[in-house]
C-alpha cells in the first residue's frame, strides 16, 4: 500500500517501537495519529511526526471505543492501523498474579483485536487498508520465563494468519511483525537479564521494516530475519528445540529461586 496522505494510527507510540514507527511513516508522507497514555511524551512524538496526539488508556472500561472514534473522528477514516501497544512479564508462570495474567492478555491480545475489529470494517467497504499487528519471537516459539506474554503473541499471530484469509481479495493487507529483542523502555520494565543473542535491535530498525512491509504488503517480517531459524527448528526437530528450550527454562528456575533468598 502506497503511504503517502495515508491516515496511520500507531498504538502505544509514545516512546520505543511505536514512537519510531510514526516518525518513520511521517517521513514516507503517511498522515499519523499518534496514540499514548502519557501526555507529555505522546505530544512530543507527534510534533516529530507532524501527528496528532490520541490520549487514551486502551486498558480502562470503553478504551478502545474512545480511540476507535478519536481516530477516526480527526480525518474521518484510519487507513493503516498498527497495533503496537502492549504490556511485558517476566517471570516463572508459578509466580504470576491473577491479575498479572488478564491484564497481559487483556492489552497484548484483546485489545487488538478490539481495535481491528472497530477499525476493518471500514477499510473493506472502501476496499483499502493495511493492519499491522506487532507479535514477538516468544510467540512463535515461546520462552522460557514469559508463558502468558508468549500466550498472548502466540494468539495474535494466529489471529492475522486467520484474518488475512478472510480479507483475501478485500484490497486490505495484514502484516504480523516479528521482533526478537529489541532496545526499547518496554524490554527494560520487563526486567530480563542481560542477552548476547539475540543480540538487542534498535527500535528504528524494526520501524523501518514494518515500512517496508505495509509498502510491499508483506504478510510477515522478521527482526533479525535470521530468528526465523528458531521456528524451522521447532517445526522440524522439536526434541532438539525443547532440550534447548528446556535449558532456559532451568536458567530462569534458577534465578527466580536466587530472588527468594535475596
Amino acid at each position: 500500500m502506497r503511504l503517502d496522505g495515508r491516515v496511520a494510527l500507531v498504538t502505544g507510540a509514545s516512546s520505543g517501537i511505536g514512537a519510531a514507527t510514526a516518525c518513520a511513516l511521517s517521513n514516507n508522507g503517511a498522515r499519523l495519529l499518534v496514540h499514548g497514555r502519557d501526555e507529555a511524551r505522546t505530544s512530543a512524538v507527534a510534533r516529530r511526526a507532524g501527528g496528532v496526539p490520541l490520549l487514551c488508556d486502551l486498558a480502562s472500561p470503553g478504551g478502545v471505543r474512545d480511540l476507535t472514534a478519536a481516530s477516526v473522528g480527526v480525518h474521518g477514516r484510519v487507513d493503516l492501523l498498527v497495533a503496537n501497544a502492549a504490556v511485558g512479564l517476566r517471570r516463572p508462570f508459578t509466580e504470576v498474579d491473577p491479575a498479572e495474567l488478564d491484564r497481559v492478555l487483556s492489552l497484548d491480545l484483546t485489545v487488538p483485536l478490539q481495535l481491528v475489529r472497530g477499525l476493518l470494517p471500514s477499510m473493506v467497504r472502501r476496499g483499502e487498508g493495511h493492519v499491522v499487528l506487532v507479535g514477538s519471537v516468544a510467540g512463535r516459539t515461546g520462552v522460557a520465563g514469559e508463558a502468558v506474554y508468549s500466550a498472548a503473541k502466540a494468539g495474535l499471530d494466529v489471529f492475522s494468519e486467520s484474518l488475512r484469509c478472510e480479507l483475501a481479495g478485500t484490497g486490505v493487507g495484514v502484516t504480523v511483525v516479528v521482533p526478537g529483542v529489541v532496545e526499547t523502555p518496554f524490554v527494560a520494565r520487563r526486567r530480563a537479564p542481560a542477552r548476547r543473542v539475540p543480540r538487542p535491535v534498535s527500535a528504528e530498525r524494526v520501524a523501518a521494516a514494518i515500512v517496508r512491509a505495509v509498502a510491499d504488503d508483506r504478510p510477515e517480517v522478521w527482526i533479525p530475519a535470521w530468528l526465523r531459524v528458531a521456528a524451522v527448528v521447532r517445526g522440524v526437530a522439536p526434541g532438539t528445540f525443547r532440550r534447548l528450550s528446556a535449558r532456559l527454562g532451568e536458567q530462569v528456575r534458577i534465578r527466580a529461586d536466587d530472588r527468594r533468598t535475596r
